[in-house]
């Protein structure tokens, strides 16, 4: 089985994107925004994981098989995040 092979320059523009992200999320965590704290930091962690999973695990050149069930995984956290956020925000402060 062949697979696709990624080149050096992709991995490194991955990288630096994710150290991109990484200080993103620390300069946001000195910003206080309110309640949209929560918000910002897991759209920031759902981006890194996202390209995570594209790149280092090859997802992003494998099967539909692959696809569908890397989707239905993320789906699956939108579930988790959603109903997360909506306790948090019912919450009294």
């Amino acid at each position: 089985m062949s697979g696709h092979h990624v080149s050096r320059k992709v991995y490194v523009a991955v990288g630096l994107a994710l150290l991109a992200l990484f200080v993103l999320t620390v300069g946001i965590a000195y910003i206080d925004l309110g309640p949209f704290n929560i918000v910002v930091a897991m759209t920031i962690a759902t981006l890194k994981a996202l390209l995570v999973v594209l790149y280092f695990m090859h997802v992003r050149y494998s099967s539909r098989v692959t696809w569908v069930f890397v989707s239905a995984s993320f789906f699956w956290l939108v579930i988790l995040l959603v109903l997360t956020l909506s306790d948090y925000f019912t919450r009294g402060v």
